[in-house]
């Protein structure tokens, strides 16, 4: 696993959603110096770190909103460290108020010890998503159909071919079992 381990002036540890975004900003000897709610845009993020771009690193904790400050920061060359094990610093996991997640992601930064996660290049991001979420829909259609052949044996039919497609299931299933079904609905 690798660490973030390179020294900087300021620490950005923040809690990003898709409204709004916490910021917790630490110095080199740990004070904090900025610890703030602010909406989720562009503008307020650059206008609220000014202060400390001279030499400032970010680290977001967040789970699908993180394109855009990507973006922004390899835009405004801003150094930014993704932490892949968002789980073990988050708050929630361990009992706490939920302020203080954005003091101990800056906190693990600023000791290297915030593992590195991968950030993907903005070209690719679409097919990544693409490719996710063909997957979720082929495991849904898997688990459709399983349920289908399942409720076929419940009600000892005879068995279903082995494609299942919309014309497989309307042909193997009796009219009356159909008639039933569409009944409910």
């Amino acid at each position: 696993m690798r660490f973030y381990t390179s020294q900087h002036k300021f620490y950005c540890g923040i809690d990003l959603h898709a409204r709004t975004m916490y910021l917790c900003i630490l110095t080199q000897e740990g004070k904090v110096v900025l610890h703030r709610d602010i909406k989720t845009k562009p503008d307020v993020f650059l206008k609220t770190i000014e202060p400390y771009r001279e030499d400032i690193v970010v680290a977001v904790e967040c789970i699908f909103t993180w394109y855009w400050i990507a973006d922004l920061c390899s835009q405004e060359n801003i150094p930014l460290c993704w932490p892949c094990a968002v789980h073990e610093s988050h708050p929630w996991r361990q009992g706490q108020k939920r302020q203080t997640g954005r003091y101990k992601i800056a906190t693990l930064l600023r000791g290297g010890m915030m593992p590195m996660a991968y950030v993907y290049p903005s070209e690719m991001r679409s097919t990544r998503d693409l490719l996710r979420r063909r997957n979720h829909l082929a495991r849904k259609r898997a688990e459709l159909l399983a349920h289908v052949q399942n409720t076929n044996h419940q009600y000892n039919l005879p068995a279903i071919e082995k494609n299942l497609g919309r014309k497989a299931i309307a042909k193997a299933w009796p009219s009356g079992f159909r008639t039933c079904a569409s009944k409910r609905v």
